[in-house]
């Protein structure tokens, strides 16, 4: 069957595999699962239902809930019936919520839990709220596939007929670094060829192929991903929660799953930090596969010798981290934000094939992707653009894309649309460079910044790098206008407690150690060996330690975990002053 618009992927998936598990959540300690076949019937007599609530084509409609089903079953009724999807993050504040109700006018609103509905119903006027999970007097999403139950399924199939593939599909609001958020508008087209492109860059094992799902759904990478795994025909389950991502690992034995650096990061530092538990040959042992891991590049003919070594150590001790992910995972895509090298070279000498990709909401999102062979993979890059996208690199370095995966415009913002889209290239924003088909980011356009002696910082390329020290948690580089570079680090306080432990340095509270001599005397020393990557004026001269680290609820990191730096920059205002004057 052709595929047109985005609610084509559930007959295709029905047709092609006909899933006894497409979606599947943990209710009660138990997995509650839907077929293919299940998951239309539900969607058919939710768009019914929403017909008779008086949902007409073109109007807004909020969903803002953890991943989940239910979740899907909106989205996708939504679609059926021309309606259009307004996602929004659980985590953002009632004023958000109202502005984006007001802005992107919605007229129902889909709520996940208790917490969401309160700050939701604080803002909401009249607008009627269904929630997923049951709340005293609030309407269930159940009484709403109730009355689906007796519509007219002939007139569900002529609003179908009417929806084209170049319709509006759903308004994402970007929460951005700055500002009030932007509604990016994305047709049909627009995701769906971003499915069918990415599509060509994994392939799903035979048989039974599971992904687990964690990355909020209401962000693109993580929508599209899901619309890319339904039309793959993977089982999609839906983690507890982020606490819970370890354990539902090993229980769902996922092949692929998509994640941002953040939490690799993350990963790795509990990897290393069990490695530092162990004593004698166990110790030795680990530290040495450890750092066989980070010399590896799987484009490269590493030698033979490098070769044995590297397969007894996938034996001994990379085996143990494939386990704890499963056992089964044949691919991570990481997006979102910049990951480090080290830890690309390290997984893949682990076995753990971890591809990085880039894109924007504006852009569907994938404009490039790696393939998880290692004939292809480039550590280092983003991978190659995808079929049937253009990029070219402008004259100041800036990425522009073409392609039918660019957005429609942003919403009610004309001048803002004709600011990004010119000359049919969306400007990303993003500085980066080509190498035949390889894409490599370099930095943010707007976070690059001069010192007082004209000289320019890419901070991002610098903090990811100082990122590798196993004692900081977060980093950003400051020092525009200032005549050198300083940072603000966060220290990974599990890594200073095991370096503490070790130096036999009594550990007193986190406040208390950021100002103990010996302690900066070790961040100075960190500092010191990684400033030799760069040049005389970008290293980092001064810094200053801080005992809180930054958060989305905090409202220092952007929903998938990037630095909103004008926030940092507010808020540290005073630390980042006493750098200059001290």
């Amino acid at each position: 069957m052709k595929l047109t618009r985005l609610f084509d992927l559930i007959p295709h998936q029905i047709s092609t595999y006909d899933k006894e598990v497409a979606l599947a959540r943990k209710e009660e300690g138990i997995w509650k699962t839907y077929s293919s076949r299940e998951l239309k019937m539900i969607v058919d007599k939710l768009s019914l239902a929403l017909i008779r609530t008086g949902i007409n084509p073109g109007e807004k409609v909020a969903i803002i809930s953890e991943n989940r089903p239910e979740w899907n079953f909106v989205d996708l009724a939504l679609q059926q019936i021309g309606a259009v999807s307004v996602p929004m993050y659980p985590t953002i504040t009632s004023d958000d919520y109202a502005y984006i109700f007001d802005h992107a006018e919605v007229k129902m609103i889909f709520v996940g839990d208790k917490e969401i509905y309160t700050k939701a119903a604080a803002v909401a006027a009249d607008r009627q709220i269904y929630s997923f999970d049951q709340i005293k007097g609030v309407e269930h999403w159940s009484a709403l596939d109730e009355k689906g139950e007796s519509g007219d399924l002939a007139k569900l199939e002529e609003l179908k007929e009417q929806v084209k593939s170049e319709d509006l599909f759903t308004i994402i609001y970007t929460s951005g670094t700055t500002g009030k958020p932007k509604g990016v508008m994305l047709s049909h087209s627009n995701v769906l060829s971003n499915v069918l492109s990415v599509s060509n860059t994994m392939t799903p094992p035979p048989g039974i192929s599971k992904v687990l799902s964690f990355l909020p759904l209401c962000h693109i990478y993580e929508r599209t991903g899901s619309f890319c795994f339904i039309y793959m025909g993977f089982s999609i389950y839906y983690a507890e929660n982020m606490d819970k991502i370890g354990d539902n690992l090993k229980e769902v034995q996922p092949h692929v799953f998509n994640t941002v650096p953040r939490l690799l990061e993350k990963v790795y530092d509990k990897i290393v930090a069990k490695g530092y538990e162990l004593t004698g040959i166990k110790k030795n042992l680990f530290f040495w596969a450890l750092n066989l891991g980070l010399k590896y590049d799987p484009a490269a003919d590493m030698g033979g010798w490098y070769d044995f070594q590297l397969k007894l150590a996938n034996k001994i001790i990379f085996s143990k981290w494939r386990e704890a992910l499963g056992g089964n995972v044949m691919q991570i895509n990481s997006g979102a934000s910049a990951l480090q090298p080290r830890l690309a070279r390290v997984f893949w000498a682990a076995g753990i094939k971890v591809c990085e990709g880039y894109g924007l909401t504006e852009t569907s999102p994938v404009v490039s992707a790696s393939v998880g062979n290692y004939d292809e993979i480039r550590i280092g890059y983003v991978g190659k653009i995808v079929k049937d996208v253009q990029v070219k690199i402008a004259e100041d370095g800036e990425i522009l894309v073409k392609g039918p995966n660019v957005m429609q415009g942003y919403y009610k913002e004309p001048e803002m649309t004709s600011e990004a889209l010119k000359n049919g290239w969306f400007h990303t924003g993003d500085i980066g460079e080509l190498d035949g088909e390889y894409l490599k980011i370099t930095d943010r356009k707007k976070e690059m910044f001069k010192t007082s002696g004209g000289k320019y910082i890419a901070p991002q390329v610098m903090e990811n790098k100082f990122k590798e020290s196993p004692l900081i948690e977060q980093l950003i580089v400051v020092g525009d206008g200032k005549n050198y570079p300083s940072a603000l680090i966060v220290p990974s306080f599990d890594g200073l407690k095991e370096y503490c432990r070790r130096k036999d340095i009594p550990y007193l509270s986190d406040s208390e150690m950021i100002s103990n001599s010996e302690i900066l005397e070790k961040y100075q020393s960190e500092i010191d060996g990684l400033n030799k990557y760069f040049g005389k004026w970008e290293q980092i001269k001064r810094f200053k330690l801080l005992d809180k680290t930054w958060g989305i609820d905090s409202g220092e990191l952007t929903p998938t975990m990037k630095l909103k730096r004008k926030v940092i920059h507010q808020k540290f205002s005073k630390e980042i002053e006493s750098i200059y004057q001290a």
